[in-house]
């Protein structure tokens, strides 16, 4: 019997609420709200573009040449994104992983990181996956390290959130008071930054039109229940995304580089900046036996 290139495929449903994860990666590959999609999705038979619904284990965004220092030693890691000499988005995105329960309105999924030469570590993930009636999708990501020694560790989430019209019409809001400015090959040039003035100021919810954006944003702004939101809003509905406070830093990329430009905002959640396993800012030294989670959502809103 043939099976899609993304493994097993787990509906989930609530409520006006229906979503697809898949066990290549433990990805979000669709997710609707009364037949209408909240981000952009792709087929089972199809790798998912441009890290679309990945989880970014156990780091997010780049490593500048893949090389960082850690422990007293220094590590090189693979070079998955050649055209820029990083590596990047983590080890575990086109992985397998087990399916440990699964429900009609839920499914937790678990992987085990082996060491390797360049992440000389061992760490045991879990990825679940709740849908609610009335609040959407709540994800959750927990790790632990099962290792002898303790491990540099970070993570994201790289859903594309869409309303089924281009981002350049579309207002977006993100209450963030700082970003961080890259290089040619997408590297902090320099510390973060005041968003007033710039064009990365989206605490105001303008219209995105021809702004070109594939930043990491900080100092964000919390509801009362510590989440932070990014909301995308088009001519006929919106759809929102939360982090809870695990999540200190949220990216912000109009998918230039997409399959189809300009019809998702890759709205990712990360507990560290680009480029953190160099720099050092924001890693997680996670203990042997440690453990560290994080949530996040996906909504729709009227």
């Amino acid at each position: 019997m043939s099976e899609s290139i993304t493994g097993e495929q787990f509906a989930l449903s609530a409520g006006p609420y229906q979503a697809v994860v898949t066990e290549a990666g433990a990805s979000l590959r669709e997710l609707t709200h009364e037949g209408r999609p909240l981000v952009l999705s792709h087929g089972a038979d199809e790798p998912a573009p441009a890290a679309s619904g990945h989880l970014l284990i156990p780091w997010p965004n780049r490593i500048d040449r893949g090389r960082y220092d850690y422990g007293g030693a220094s590590h090189q890691l693979d070079i998955s994104e050649p055209e820029r000499d990083c590596a990047i988005h983590g080890l575990v995105r086109w992985a397998p992983w087990r399916v440990a329960e699964h429900e009609p309105h839920r499914v937790r999924l678990t992987h085990r990181l082996l060491g390797t030469a360049g992440y000389p570590f061992r760490l045991d993930l879990e990825a679940e996956y709740e849908l609610d009636a009335a609040g959407g999708l709540r994800g959750r990501i927990t790790v632990r390290n099962a290792g002898n020694a303790t491990a540099p560790y970070g993570h994201g989430a790289h859903p594309y959130l869409t309303v089924g019209e281009p981002i350049d019409d579309c207002r977006v809001t993100l209450l963030a008071d700082r970003y961080v400015p890259v290089d040619e090959r997408m590297i902090p040039a320099k510390p973060s930054e005041d968003v007033t003035g710039t064009q990365y100021d989206l605490r105001l919810g303008h219209v995105l039109g021809d702004r070109v954006i594939d930043n990491a944003f900080t100092e964000l702004n919390r509801d009362g229940d510590g989440r932070v939101w990014v909301e995308l809003a088009g001519s006929e509905r919106a759809v929102r995304l939360w982090a809870d406070e695990a999540h200190p830093w949220m990216m912000i990329y109009t998918a230039e580089n997409a399959p189809v430009p300009r019809t998702g905002l890759a709205a990712e959640p990360m507990t560290c900046p680009p480029n953190a396993f160099a720099t050092g800012e924001g890693v997680i030294d996670l203990a042997p036996g440690a453990e560290h989670t994080g949530a996040f959502g996906i909504q729709a809103a009227s």
